[in-house]
């Protein structure tokens, strides 16, 4: 069976990626539970404002090909968490304002999830199978997944309307705070989209995350 998830080990250049590791970590804990609702639009051909927006030049060349021809930019935000205490459930990724006010379920091109650190558990489930409200974490009721560790600057790539969601420290379903852990599982979630998500601001349009800025 061919796999969920395309895995890319070392996808920046060294430099590059330090630079932006470096930006991430000192952000500290700013917007740390609020991460997931603060995501960002870059459209493709503009000048990035972040250091991750400059690096999507070379992230998107491990789109596929027929997909990558679709894509008008991306849509990123940053994921930071305790994996002792999960606080994401199983999803499909969506434009979450159209859905909220139309009922049309749309979904990215792909997605994909670039990672910054390692982390004890916190492995990234992806799967065709639906979510399952009545589950804890609307985990689905089949556990047939894919599986990604995170390390530094490993890059995750997958389908845009696949199932997906994070285990916890001891790389099971989310349910009952484990014992607090004392590092961070880090990663920048990027999304491409072949439209505008609606609502979601350019970084220049946002007050947050300002120390990201490219001077």
């Amino acid at each position: 069976m061919k796999p969920l998830v395309t895995l890319v080990d070392d996808v920046l250049p060294r430099a590059q990626y330090r630079a932006l590791e470096k930006d991430i970590i000192e952000l500290g804990e700013e917007r740390f539970v609020a991460g997931y609702q603060t995501t960002f639009w870059f459209e493709l051909g503009t000048k990035p404002a972040t250091r991750l927006e400059a690096a999507v030049a070379t992230l998107i060349e491990h789109v596929p090909p027929a997909k990558r021809r679709r894509v008008k930019g991306v849509e990123w935000w940053l994921s930071r968490m305790r994996t002792s205490n999960v606080k994401v459930d199983f999803h499909r990724d969506r434009d979450n304002a159209r859905f909220d006010r139309t009922g049309e379920e749309r979904h990215p091109v792909w997605g994909s999830v670039l990672y910054l650190s390692r982390c004890k558990g916190g492995l990234l489930a992806v799967t065709k199978a639906d979510p399952n409200p009545d589950n804890p974490a609307m985990a689905p009721d089949r556990h047939d997944f894919d599986f990604v560790e995170p390390a530094p600057n490993r890059y995750a790539l997958f389908e845009g309307s696949l199932t997906h969601g994070v285990l916890d420290a001891e790389n099971r379903i989310p349910g009952k705070r484990l014992p607090r852990e004392s590092s961070l599982r880090l990663g920048i979630a990027v999304n491409y989209w072949d439209e505008r998500p609606w609502d979601v601001p350019r970084f220049s349009e946002s007050k947050h995350y300002r120390s990201l800025l490219i001077r």
